[in-house]
């Protein structure tokens, strides 16, 4: 069985892991020239059941050595005295399975334990796909023709595989009312590990350290109506973003002047993906490709991860009928998927102070939250929708499918 993965981020090579593991033969096709690996993208969560996966992998030891190593953070607003968190008691509150994570390292990490085992096509692009009922005629970019068993976008939230499937991404695509910049910089701060964030209304502004490069990552978050911008058009982003922050003030004024030599600059809405099911015969989506949740606590890469691994165990329990896999697969994660989507838009009130109260509230509730009993905090996580949804999550186990062995 081939499957075609497009997409060799976080979801596509987790699931050409396990597809190696029972047995198919996965070839995973990136836009990008060459892997986006390095410590670029913004810190991102493995929680819980997503930690399992990568446990299953043999991947967690080089994921928790790689960890962000961000322990505390200072929060400052205008006119008022820094607040102290300690996050590492925070994080311990909510799990005692959860890693943070650059996303470039993670990546990294989930290449090279799927390079030797899964063809990668760099530099192009899926071009056209033709599904006949018995398999899927794919013409990519480059002129290629060739054909898969299965296709699947793992492409994330401007998927390719779901605009040749489902169509344009406008009907699909719920703004959230939010924007997030990240971009790299020299270290002028002294940050070093820690996390320096000021706040104010609509606005957060984030400075934490990259340890593995002594560089620090200044992060953008912002409410906006929405905003009509190409979403491959760096420099089009980057004046969006001085447009919005240059009166700021506090340190965003030395933050933007390291914006142009920026290599790993990021821009984008916070929003989600509504499709009604995500799949179309022998065409199927995982992770933001289908069901970007938004802002969740681990939400989003947590949720592609255990995504992926069931959608791999799903197709190879129904491997002489491949869509009625692609069928159950949405099945078993629709609960999750919807957990995630519900929980989306209350962060963003929270993350992003909407109101001078929520100002006043948000940093004594981070500084109150890790000096609750872990059993108080683990309660209140469970509490949460995303909480909920990743701690109910039971692993299945598909292991008397394996055809590989390891």
């Amino acid at each position: 069985m081939k499957v075609l993965i497009s997409g060799a981020s976080v979801a596509g090579p987790v699931l050409a892991h396990w597809l190696h593991r029972y047995g198919f033969e996965p070839t995973l096709v990136e836009r990008t020239p060459a892997l986006r690996h390095g410590l670029g993208g913004h810190a991102v969560d493995l929680f819980s059941s997503a930690a399992d996966v990568t446990r299953r992998m043999g991947c967690w030891e080089a994921i928790a050595a790689a960890r962000t190593r961000l322990d505390t953070m200072t929060i400052e607003r205008f006119g008022k005295p820094p607040v102290e968190v300690d996050l590492s008691r925070m994080y311990a509150g909510i799990s005692s399975r959860h890693v943070e994570i650059l996303r470039g390292e993670l990546t990294r990490i989930l290449y090279d334990a799927t390079r030797g085992t899964a063809e990668y096509l760099f530099g192009d692009s899926i071009a056209s796909l033709h599904d006949d009922g018995s398999g899927v005629d794919v013409t990519f970019d480059s002129g290629t023709e060739r054909r898969f068993d299965l296709v699947i976008g793992a492409d994330g939230l401007h998927s390719n595989v779901r605009r040749l499937t489902f169509g344009p991404e406008a009907p699909l695509h719920r703004s959230l009312g939010g924007y997030l910049a990240v971009f790299s910089m020299p270290d002028v701060f002294d940050i070093g590990s820690h996390t320096l964030t000021h706040f104010s209304v609509d606005k957060l502004v984030g400075i934490y350290g990259v340890h593995q490069t002594g560089q620090v990552r200044g992060g953008f978050l912002f409410r906006a109506p929405e905003l009509q911008y190409d979403y491959r058009d760096k420099e089009e982003q980057k004046a969006l973003l001085v447009k919005e922050f240059r009166d700021y003030g506090w340190r965003v004024p030395q933050l933007l002047e390291h914006l142009d030599a920026a290599e790993d600059f990021y821009f984008d809405s916070i929003a989600q993906i509504t499709l009604d099911t995500w799949h179309r015969g022998r065409i199927g989506l995982v992770g933001d490709a289908g069901y970007c949740p938004g802002p969740a606590v681990g939400g989003g890469t947590s949720l592609a991860v255990v995504a992926a691994y069931i959608l791999a165990g799903e197709l190879a329990a129904a491997r002489s009928d491949l869509p009625s896999g692609l069928r159950n697969y949405e099945r078993i994660i629709r609960p999750l998927v919807n957990q995630s989507r519900r929980f989306g838009p209350k962060v963003m009130g929270t993350i992003i102070p909407a109101s001078p109260l929520a100002l006043r509230l948000m940093p004594l509730a981070a500084a109150t939250l890790p000096k609750l009993p872990t059993a108080v905090q683990r309660f209140i996580w469970s509490q949460n929708a995303v909480g909920k949804a990743l701690s109910s999550v039971r692993l299945p186990d598909y292991s008397d499918l394996t055809r590989v062995a390891v």
